[in-house]
């Protein structure tokens, strides 16, 4: 599996950023869509982004398709994200 012909996996192979407000100052932070937080600039607090369901909720081959480091990093941070909404 390619995640370059995945359609479900495009966001992670054609990524685009998204703006997310800093929870503790209210600054602006750029997160990929193929990352799972950023740092933020104003007080550096680590920011994560909604993580909607995907790909890697459900395809066997998601491990595989992205990668170890990728999968393992979206799934911290999906499980980071449901502790903190």
């Amino acid at each position: 599996m390619d995640f370059r012909k995945c359609p479900g996996a495009k966001d992670f192979s054609q990524p685009k950023p998204e703006f997310v407000p800093c929870p503790q100052c209210h600054n602006e932070v750029e997160i990929w869509t193929d990352e799972a937080e950023a740092k933020c600039d104003g007080c550096g607090n680590m920011v994560s982004r909604a993580m909607l369901q995907g790909c890697v909720d459900y395809c066997k081959s998601a491990k595989e398709c992205l990668g170890e480091p990728l999968y393992s990093r979206l799934m911290a941070a999906k499980q980071r994200s449901k502790v903190q909404h």
